[in-house]
């Protein structure tokens, strides 16, 4: 099937848009592990270092799908070029499906990410 250059822009911009997302949650992930490494500078309590720890695997976690994340969108993104330059005017499924999960995968991001740092900054305001 013929690919229409609206559907390649449009792949274009979600993933300008994906990896623009994925930065600011790069920094973000790294404020609040600043952000912690300074409470637990600043305490002794064995059951805040566990709960940190926990906080610690989750923010690495973060971090690793980050990465993978935005591997995935660029490597995405590449095929979108190529096809865009008319070197693969035709689609196939697995580029349409790799676009719809990439857009999963971002949304499962924002909501969890979302998540994991209001928990975050709430159990802080309960135990600070």
């Amino acid at each position: 099937m013929k690919l229409p250059k609206k559907i390649l822009e449009q792949f274009h911009h979600e993933n300008m848009t994906w990896l623009r997302s994925i930065d600011f949650f790069r920094q973000e992930n790294s404020h609040l592990k600043t952000r912690l490494a300074e409470v637990v500078d600043s305490t002794s309590d064995k059951e805040f270092l566990a709960q940190a720890e926990h906080f610690q695997n989750q923010f690495i976690i973060k971090d690793e799908f980050l990465d993978e994340l935005r591997h995935d969108v660029n490597e995405q993104e590449r095929s979108v070029i190529e096809k865009n330059k008319g070197r693969d005017l035709y689609i196939d499924e697995f580029f349409k499906t790799r676009q719809q999960h990439l857009r999963g995968q971002m949304e499962y991001l924002e909501k969890e990410f979302t998540s994991l740092r209001n928990e975050f900054n709430h159990y802080l305001a309960l135990t600070l």
